[in-house]
């Protein structure tokens, strides 16, 4: 009796011992934490939006126009943002955008018609600095730098076709936000002032912008 005993003693330990091993060597190990969103990288994209740009037409130092060339715009831009430690995001950003700021006008001392013709922007581009403060996948920024555009004008009757490029200067603000780790929606506003130039026959064109975009990049 006593050996039964003994010996059903030790059966029931080394199932014990037993289990107890298979429960250890079974248990997972915790998942990793998932590693935290860094704004770090390239990225490229396009946007869409509309331009509220005024223009104002001098020749022989009187205004013959001096009203809005509204329009739509789409482009495409790339850059690069660093998040080194923190909040803070620094980056820089170029672009170029189609837009269709054009119209047709007839200028004149209000009594007498001395011109006719249009007038506008067809393409403008940027080169900019970005700083922005990140909540986590949600970025706040400011933006600011060189704004280039190419101006037309183009008077009826006469053989007077002239274009010339503009550089000025543009700034802005905007927000981003990363709905996944490589796609970042973004809305923006800027202020333009790309300057003036002269033409022939004393000639002088010039024009400034306010402009909203929406787009979408991807980021590597």
């Amino acid at each position: 009796m006593k050996t039964i005993l003994l010996a059903s003693t030790f059966l029931l330990a080394v199932s014990g011992a037993a289990l107890a091993a298979d429960a250890v060597l079974t248990e997972r190990a915790p998942e990793p934490a998932p590693a935290a969103f860094t704004w770090t990288g390239a990225y490229i994209g396009v946007q869409g939006g509309y331009a509220w740009t005024h223009g104002q037409l001098d020749i022989n130092q009187e205004t013959y126009f001096d009203g809005n060339l509204n329009g739509a715009l789409l482009g495409a831009h790339a850059g690069y943002n660093w998040q080194p430690r923190g909040n803070f995001v620094g980056g820089v950003e170029v672009d170029v955008e189609r837009v269709w700021n054009t119209r047709d006008f007839v200028g004149g001392d209000g009594v007498e018609t001395h011109v006719a013709g249009d007038i506008g922007t067809d393409w403008q581009a940027s080169a900019r600095l970005r700083a922005g403060y990140a909540v986590e996948r949600t970025l706040f920024f400011t933006t600011g730098g060189v704004a280039m555009a190419h101006g037309f004008l183009n008077l009826s009757g006469v053989d007077y076709h002239q274009s010339k490029n503009f550089v000025g200067w543009t700034a802005g603000a905007g927000i981003e936000h990363a709905f996944t780790d490589n796609w970042i929606g973004r809305l923006e506003y800027r202020y333009a002032d790309f300057g003036s130039q002269s033409f022939p026959q004393d000639v002088v064109f010039g024009f400034k912008q306010h402009s909203l975009r929406a787009g979408i990049s991807y980021k590597f």
